[in-house]
């Protein structure tokens, strides 16, 4: 009988129709298990070929040379621009006792519950920022409203930002309405207390009841409470019982947060795990209920306060990877397949320029995942300050010996990168936290020493830009932004303080411009030095390098006090992994160093 599945493959027929294809022994026939061997084909295999019948026709595809289409390409986002509302808190109930023969209870409303915060916790586990970039918006539960029998409102969920380590967070702006209603009621509390000053000394007529047309006495009504919309009043009242008891309200009471709100400016640097949550974005407190304003005069009250609005920050994410080694070099330099040699990354590789557009993270592992390191290295467990709240436990001098070390492929840099041309400067952040670098150049593509000097020019240029926003950033920081600042200073008339708070400038930095990352190990790795007419073009390279490592010659970004020891051109052959190890050795001697 002709089988259903005539289009199947043939390996599934000894399970599907085991009779057909059972032997003495019960076993499947020899020539099935030769034919799934045979049909079973990676695209990775450094053997396999695409066409058997004509292999001479076709290119071995290996790892170092795969296809176009093997790689990975995962979701990477390095820049991220958050929302982030708290949860305001509940409102406080109005009500009363009511049982069987208790005609008019006592108050027993609940409170409101208080909304809830938005923290941040950089961790290990996440890679990118891209799930925030989608999300935009973060925010926080709100308090419930409290409820009769003197039931207290549910408190708002928290809520915790996870984000990659290596982060840096950075506020833009802030909504905070409890903030500027406090800092307005100290102005008017202290221009009152001016006023009453100045007029301690005039004594003050009676004064008389003014009358109207017909000699009827007119009463005046009941000034209007400020604070009135901070208020709840009893729903079933009427509007002239509203205004009486709105004239009659006390003044709000002063009460103590649970959770202080962090000042402005946030700017938080997560280089390193947080074992605990920080704090971004205070949620408001809970209404009270009537029976916090009871008392003999009032053992029915017909109001309750209102939870406080909650506060809104609008944040920026920006990732800097925290990689060991970082990878520099010009378009189709060979940086991705430089990666693959050294790695099990499957970076996208391609003969054309720009292949890479998002970074890509390696991993070499030192012992081969067989508890033999190939090179004995160590690392310190914890570089943080010995009083770093955040700081991992150990000993800030314990070392551990290094099994593994992490290398970042940014995209390639062209002229004038620092000014956003090409890919721009959008991926040059990444390079600012790496513990050493390397600057791949082609040696078939020109002179590599040209290359080399352009490549630093650019890293300089962008590190003199970036010290230059920490400056103006430091600058911005020394501003006071507290509700007291400058409050002294205002006149009645409404004008500016004399002083904006404004402290003095820090002083210019003891070190030159630029020397963040030209103060950091590097060495060269000339790449495609199988090629022919590559040894005069290495060789003036390796000279430039050992004379700038005598001092015969400038460091290439021209800073000065920038790191010339022992400066190493290293030829090799990524696409045939000749030369890679020698990679691996110089790395971990300057991570070691």
């Amino acid at each position: 009988m002709a089988s259903r599945c005539a289009h199947s493959s043939r390996l599934l027929m000894p399970f599907l129709y085991p009779s057909l294809f059972r032997t003495s022994a019960g076993s499947v026939p020899r020539a099935s298990l030769a034919l799934a061997r045979n049909l079973r084909y990676s695209s990775t295999d450094a053997t396999a070929t695409l066409n058997p019948q004509h292999p001479e026709n076709d290119e071995t595809k290996s790892r170092l040379n795969p296809a176009p289409d093997d790689y990975s390409n995962p979701y990477f986002a390095d820049k991220a621009k958050l929302n982030v509302y708290a949860g305001p808190g509940g409102n406080g109930c109005i009500s009363f006792l009511r049982e069987l023969f208790i005609p008019e209870g006592p108050a027993n409303g609940g409170d409101g519950g208080h909304g809830g915060n938005v923290y941040i916790q950089a961790v290990h586990g996440e890679t990118s920022l891209h799930k925030l970039a989608r999300r935009r918006h973060i925010r926080a539960g709100r308090g419930k409203h409290g409820q009769g029998s003197a039931q207290g409102g549910q408190r708002g969920e928290d809520v915790i930002i996870t984000v990659p380590v290596g982060t840096v967070v950075t506020e833009i702006s802030r909504d905070d309405p409890e903030g500027e209603r406090q800092l307005i009621d100290r102005a008017k509390y202290k221009r009152k207390r001016k006023k009453d000053f100045r007029n301690a000394a005039a004594v003050e007529a009676p004064k008389e009841e003014e009358e109207g047309v017909e000699g009827t006495i007119v009463e005046e009504e009941p000034p209007i409470n400020p604070d009135l919309d901070r208020w709840l009043l009893y729903p079933g009242i009427s509007s002239s019982e509203a205004r009486r008891v709105g004239a009659e309200l006390p003044r709000l009471p002063r009460r103590d947060r649970l959770f202080q709100q962090p000042p402005a400016p946030i700017y938080l640097d997560l280089n390193r795990p947080t074992p605990r949550p920080i704090l971004l974005a205070a949620g408001g407190l809970g209404g009270l209920g009537n029976p916090h304003f009871a008392n003999k005069d009032r053992p029915r009250p017909m109001f309750a306060t209102k939870g406080e609005p909650a506060m809104t920050l609008e944040i920026e994410l920006e990732l800097k990877l925290l990689a060991d080694v970082g990878l520099v070099g010009l378009p189709n330099a060979g940086k991705s397949t430089l990666l693959r040699a050294l790695t099990n990354s499957r970076a996208r590789v391609g003969h054309w320029a720009f292949t890479t557009l998002q970074p890509n993270i390696g991993t070499v592992v030192l012992d081969n995942n067989k508890g033999r390191p190939s090179v004995k290295s160590y690392k310190r467990i914890s570089d943080a300050p010995v009083d770093d709240p955040f700081a991992l436990t150990g000993a800030p001098d314990e070392v551990e010996q290094r099994t593994r070390f992490t290398v970042a492929d940014i995209p390639g840099l062209i002229e004038g990168a620092h000014l956003d041309k090409g890919l721009g400067i959008a991926f040059l952040r990444h390079v600012e936290r790496a513990g050493v670098l390397a600057f791949v150049i082609d040696l078939g593509a020109g002179n590599a020493v040209k290359a080399l000097k352009a490549l630093w020019n650019e890293v300089g240029l962008y590190a003199q830009m970036r010290e230059d926003e920490e400056a103006d950033r430091e600058r911005a920081a020394r501003i006071d932004w507290s509700p007291e600042a400058g409050i002294d200073d205002v006149s009645m008339s409404g004008g500016w303080p004399a002083s904006n708070g404004m402290a003095d400038y820090p002083p210019s930095a003891a070190e030159p411009a630029g020397l963040s990352i030209a103060g950091k190990p590097w060495f060269v790795v000339a790449t495609k030095g199988d090629l022919k007419d590559t040894q005069a073009n290495f060789m003036e390279l390796r000279n430039y390098c050992a004379a700038v490592t005598r001092g015969d010659e400038p460091h290439p970004s021209g800073v000065q006090g920038a790191w010339v020891e022992n400066v190493e051109a290293i030829p090799v052959s990524a696409i045939n992994g000749h030369g890679v190890e020698r990679i691996v050795h110089w790395t971990v001697g300057l991570l070691d160093g």
